[in-house]
């Protein structure tokens, strides 16, 4: 046979194969320039992402900031004191109630906000008129280009005890509302300002899925006498439902992140009570008291508790829907 083919018999193809790590360093050779394009994001990685992995340390520990010559000699002196933060945290009336107003606040988010920019996108790829639907395109995403700095000076203009709305409260006989100390009215301020600063920018993966649709089927059910909304309910949104499982599992993962900045710049001492979540809570306990090791045993509970619902929510969506991320 090898003489008819001029090829080896696979047991003997396989005895004379490289081994792994010599066909490794063969394509590593061939393929340099590709490894050293990957070499400022590894860099990155190890520079932001795992070298500060040893700070986890602070939550077992009693940091003391002084007990070494340098931050590394400190982190390495500081006493080992087990589950004592973690103890800490959950007997502590006041984290309670930073975990249920973190919940609360990404909920609202979630439900009120998630839905709305695959409307939005749907919406912009029905639109026809092409230069109005660039105009629209244009107008929704640019606020997320605003800090939230910005933004919350536009609305507090609007929405401050002087602003234009308790104005026009007033000029129609009623009572101004204080939206930003009164706790029934300041988490929907925070839903609110949110999604106009960010539904835009959520639309531009739904409609990147969109134009991978076949429009064939669009055609062939235009054809068939489909409607508008049919081709929307049977093709449209069953074309982009991968990446609305996507986008909601990663949603899902971050259910205990509230949005730190945005908070952190609009709250206020007289709505503590509803708006203090986990981020703003640690960066005043950490900062203001110099508490770093209770800060950063908040920070791990929160990473811990992310990664089990990302891992959770995918492997429901997986066995509930058949899509997932991997």
């Amino acid at each position: 046979s090898e003489a008819v083919t001029g090829q080896l018999p696979p047991s003997m193809a396989a005895g004379r194969r490289k081994p792994d790590g010599q066909r490794f360093w063969r394509y590593f050779r061939m393929n340099y320039d590709l490894y050293l394009m990957c070499l400022p994001g590894l860099i990155f990685l190890v520079v932001y992402k795992f070298a500060p992995l040893l700070g986890l340390s602070l939550a077992f520990k009693d940091f003391n900031l002084f007990a070494g010559n340098n931050i590394i000699d400190s982190i390495m002196a500081s006493p080992w004191v087990g589950m004592k933060h973690f103890n800490r945290i959950f007997e502590d009336e006041a984290f309670l109630r930073v975990i249920s107003n973190t919940l609360i606040i990404s909920l609202y988010k979630l439900v009120f906000l998630f839905p709305i920019p695959i409307l939005v996108a749907i919406s912009l790829n029905e639109l026809r008129i092409r230069w109005m639907k660039r105009w629209v395109q244009t107008i929704v995403y640019l606020p997320h280009f605003l800090s939230w700095v910005i933004i919350f000076g536009l609305f507090y203009s609007l929405f401050g005890s002087y602003g234009m709305i308790n104005k026009v409260i007033e000029a129609v006989g009623g009572q101004s509302i204080s939206f930003f100390s009164d706790s029934s009215w300041f988490r929907s301020l925070l839903v609110f300002t949110e999604g106009w600063k960010e539904t835009g920018w959520n639309t531009i993966l739904f409609l990147a899925a969109m134009t991978a649709i076949d429009p064939q089927q669009q055609e062939a059910a235009l054809i068939d006498g489909a409607g508008r909304f049919k081709r929307i309910w049977h093709i449209t949104i069953p074309g982009i439902m991968p990446v609305i499982m996507l986008v909601l599992v990663l949603r899902l993962g971050q259910i205990l992140n509230a949005g730190f900045e945005q908070v952190l710049v609009m709250y206020n001492p007289a709505v503590y009570d509803v708006a203090d979540i986990i981020q703003t809570f640690v960066y005043r306990i950490g900062l203001g008291k110099m508490d770093f090791s209770l800060s950063t045993a908040l920070g791990l509970f929160e990473s811990v508790i992310a990664f089990i619902l990302v891992y959770s929510s995918n492997q429901a969506s997986k066995r509930f829907l058949g899509k997932s991320i991997w």
